[in-house]
């Protein structure tokens, strides 16, 4: 019987929107995810203490009395929000013992006190692309960016609208990095009744070197397949796919996602390059942005 200590640890971000209850609905789809502890985090702003003393204020004290007003509705909202993503979870068959809620005041900004709370030992942060706002890339979206900038220690799992569940596309460039994207897939989702297919993307169209670049993956591809087959995939389940002569590697691999229905992109953080945010970096930002409605896992 797994303990606390031996499941893995997930933090889940989410806003108090609808949108970042896609979150949840994915998370809940998903079945290797009802053997981890899932932490329900939201970080939200309260009207500083400061501004209270303005109550002593004749001319402001009406203004203040309706400030506090709504402080108390936004906390009650919050509150019945994570009761909602709790019954969500538990609905799914999640034991109530693995979901705990964390509720605080925002402190030093949404990404700052999210990345601090990272640091206690989570395998793994998911937030979504969008929050409280509809307008693209807004609230939640710009967190997801800044999360991805700011922590390079755990992976980011970022999820979109309604992304399928089911099947999994890994994206492989023959890097260290993105052989460590394999095996957390595998450590993830192993056991699942997934479907995952690699994928390795040549922007060269010269045929000389997409050959021999082609043969180099052969031995990338069957050692990722190792990879998942002992974690646990069936190995008739799983697939290569080498595209060449793509103009974007990003706009290849979320086209080859939409094609194929696979609801869960993984990639590496970094790639080939050493440089910060070079190649398979650059991809990983690109796909968040075209990836609508996928989940795009960032893994250092």
């Amino acid at each position: 019987m797994m303990t606390d200590k031996t499941r893995k640890k997930m933090l889940l971000a989410v806003d108090g929107s609808e949108n970042s209850l896609e979150i949840i609905r994915y998370v809940a789809k998903i079945p290797p995810f009802r053997e981890m502890q899932l932490v329900l985090l939201n970080v939200h702003s309260k009207i500083p203490e400061a501004y209270w003393d303005l109550e002593k204020n004749s001319s402001v004290n009406w203004r203040m009395s309706e400030a506090r007003a709504w402080d108390k509705e936004r906390q009650k909202a919050i509150e019945v929000y994570m009761q909602k993503a709790e019954k969500i979870l538990w609905r799914a068959g999640f034991p109530k013992e693995c979901v705990t809620v964390k509720i605080q005041n925002r402190k030093r900004g949404f990404a700052r006190d999210i990345a601090r709370e990272a640091e206690r030992e989570y395998d793994g942060v998911l937030v979504g692309r969008k929050g409280m706002s509809n307008v693209k890339d807004l609230v939640l979206g710009s967190i997801a960016t800044k999360l991805i900038g700011k922590v390079s220690f755990v992976p980011i799992l970022v999820v979109g609208k309604k992304p399928q569940a089911g099947s999994v596309l890994v994206a492989l460039d023959g890097s260290e990095n993105a052989m460590r994207a394999v095996d957390y897939a595998g450590k993830v989702l192993g056991g699942a009744d997934f479907d995952a297919r690699f994928i390795h993307v040549i922007r060269d169209d010269n045929p000389e070197y997409a050959n021999e670049r082609k043969m180099q993956m052969n031995g990338v591809f069957d050692d990722a397949k190792d990879v998942l087959s002992g974690a646990g995939f069936d190995p008739e389940r799983i697939t290569t796919k080498i595209i060449t002569g793509a103009r974007s590697r990003a706009v290849a691999i979320a086209q080859e996602a939409r094609d194929g229905g696979y609801g869960t992109i993984v990639v590496g953080r970094r790639g080939l390059s050493r440089v910060k945010d070079f190649l398979m970096g650059r991809v990983s930002d690109k796909l968040i942005t075209l990836s609508k409605n996928h989940a795009v896992w960032v893994v250092n």
